[in-house]
């Protein structure tokens, strides 16, 4: 194994050697990116000179490096995609892309990586595009410190920011995503790490997963987006030390789980959204060390989730703590930390002596009418909350955290 190592250490260094530089730019022998493409032995390096390059339909089917002075503007001149890569070992680094086409039957991507492996596309900004960077059928590549800023309006004739298609192990970091429909998407794409990157302002998702299984995101922001990120018909993801922000809107929420099974929720900041979480047929999940602050329901549960917990959470200042349509709890809500909780501690052990019962009549109420949010803030309201806590009928009798802190967690 080790005589296999190093024989392939001596081949790459021989390639490397033999590696040639061919440099663009309008006074060059060489003018076109698709010329030096063209004349280029595999694992050359191409260099573009700042300037402007009308081009689309860049293919790149040799192991490659591309890499950009001073960021060179490449215009597709929106007559379609403009780069392309198919083939493995290919770094883009540096480039300036504007004017991607737009259609209704193609999918028109600033950079496209189709079936290959060991990619790298970094320090680049797009602008005024369909798609922005598009994985398809890819692996083992990463997409690091990118800018992709689009001018989306509506939903149907707009694409995503970074999008990937039966692509796995993929590390997206340090991206700044926004004005697309879904900052980045993720669709049968596996074992990815989404890392320190910020989506915000998009029309839709901040991020999309659908049908993807063991990834993880974490240190991302997730800020002022139709709604924050969904992750949907996926299992064991990992979403640890996100802030998701000031998602507002009817329907807007800071993450959507519809049909996630054994993930891990711990370390986020959910602050000024309208739903903090939204869970529907969601089960096993583990909510630990989360901060709920200033949203109009911290949880939203939609029933058929089941085996949860929530432990050790701080829920400050939200207007509903835990809305529950179902009268069946068995999931555990154990040493949080809430806000509205009026209840004392005797023997000073930090843990309130009564029971806290975090699920309102009024949240129920406010479930099944919707137009009687404009009595939040009456006597009334409390007055019946009261009512429901003393003798439980149309909430969980059970839903309880037994053990509620009595100061604010800091970690």
């Amino acid at each position: 194994m080790n005589n296999w190592v190093t024989f392939l250490i001596i081949i790459s260094l021989i390639i490397t050697s033999h590696a040639q530089n061919i440099e663009v730019c309008n006074a060059c022998a060489v003018s076109t990116i698709t010329a030096a493409i063209a004349q280029a032995k595999d694992y050359d390096t191409i260099t573009i000179k700042k300037g402007t390059y009308k081009e689309h339909d860049i293919i790149i089917d040799k192991p490659l490096t591309i890499i950009g002075e001073n960021y060179p503007v490449i215009d597709g001149e929106s007559k379609g995609e403009i780069i392309t890569i198919v083939s493995d070992n290919v770094s883009v680094d540096g480039l300036f892309i504007i004017n991607v086409g737009t259609s209704y039957t193609e999918d028109y991507a600033a950079i496209r990586v189709r079936k290959s492996k060991y990619f790298v596309i970094q320090n680049v900004v797009l602008e005024r595009l369909f798609f922005g960077i598009y994985l398809e059928k890819s692996s083992y590549g990463k997409v690091y410190h990118n800018k992709i800023i689009g001018d989306a309006v509506e939903e149907y004739n707009s694409g995503n920011g970074i999008q990937l298609w039966y692509s796995n192990h993929i590390d997206i970091e340090h991206n700044y995503v926004e004005h697309v429909r879904d900052g980045i998407y993720l669709e049968f794409s596996d074992d990815c790490i989404i890392k320190n990157n910020v989506s915000a302002n998009n029309l839709r998702y901040g991020l999309h997963f659908m049908f993807s299984n063991n990834d993880m995101y974490q240190d991302n922001t997730f800020e002022n987006n139709g709604a924050g990120v969904a992750v949907m018909f996926s299992k064991k993801i990992k979403m640890c030390n996100n802030t998701f922000k000031e998602n507002w809107g009817t329907a807007s929420y800071g993450l959507l789980l519809k049909e996630i099974n054994d993930a891990e929720i711990k370390g986020n900041t959910f602050e000024q959204n309208t739903i903090g979480i939204n869970i529907e047929g969601s089960n096993r999940i583990i909510y630990k060390n989360n901060h709920f602050i200033s949203n109009g329901w911290a949880i939203k549960v939609r029933g058929a989730c089941y085996t949860n917990s929530f432990t050790e959470n701080n829920f400050l200042y939200n207007s509903f703590d835990i809305s529950y349509n179902s009268h069946v709890n068995d999931n555990v809500f154990d040493k949080n930390y809430w806000s509205n909780y009026t209840g004392y501690d005797l023997d000073k052990n930090g843990i309130g002596d009564v029971p806290y019962r975090p699920v309102k009549l009024f949240s129920y109420i406010v479930n099944r009418t919707p137009e009687t949010i404009i009595l939040l803030r009456s006597l009334f309201i409390d007055i019946i909350d009261f009512s429901e806590k003393v003798s439980p009928v149309f909430t969980p009798d059970n839903l309880l955290d037994n053990h509620p802190l009595i100061k604010k967690m800091s970690w």
